[in-house]
């Protein structure tokens, strides 16, 4: 029987990646996690569809601390990394990953951020509210945009 792909979309930390596997009320799911990095993933689809993938990861991983959350949407796994530290990519292989594995620019961490992720969160607050308080500031920003309506 002929397999899918499911879309995937990947974001680390230092110590975890997190798997995103958008597969809408899938049943039988069954995730694998190996020690020397390898992930596999397996779960029927709406209807009846068989999806199933394995990646090799970059690094090797703890697979007693990996765990999975079942939505209605998606599946998401934690994937402890054995060693703290950034992967310079999700795969151990060079080549260009398949086409179904995305970044998560949601959960996207860069390194020099993860330390202060609560900082940023206080930071986006007060920039949605910057324009609207401080009216010299609004008006510095004017400036620089192009007047649309003489386009």
């Amino acid at each position: 029987m002929f397999s899918r792909h499911p879309e995937v979309l990947w974001a680390q930390r230092s110590d975890k990646v997190y798997l995103t596997i958008s597969l809408p009320d899938a049943k039988d799911i069954s995730v694998k996690c190996e020690p020397q990095g390898i992930f596999g993933f397996s779960a029927v689809g709406v209807q009846g569809e068989l999806y199933d993938f394995s990646l090799e990861l970059f690094g090797k991983i703890l697979p007693e601390k990996c765990k999975t959350k079942v939505g209605l949407r998606n599946i998401i796994c934690s994937v402890q990394k054995e060693e703290k530290g950034w992967w310079k990519r999700l795969l151990k292989s060079e080549e260009k990953p398949a086409p179904y594995i995305k970044v998560d620019w949601n959960k996207w961490c860069d390194e020099d951020d993860e330390g202060s992720n609560s900082d940023l969160a206080s930071n986006d607050d007060d920039a949605e509210h910057v324009g609207q308080n401080d009216e010299s500031s609004d008006d510095e920003g004017m400036l620089y945009l192009p007047d649309l309506e003489k386009l």
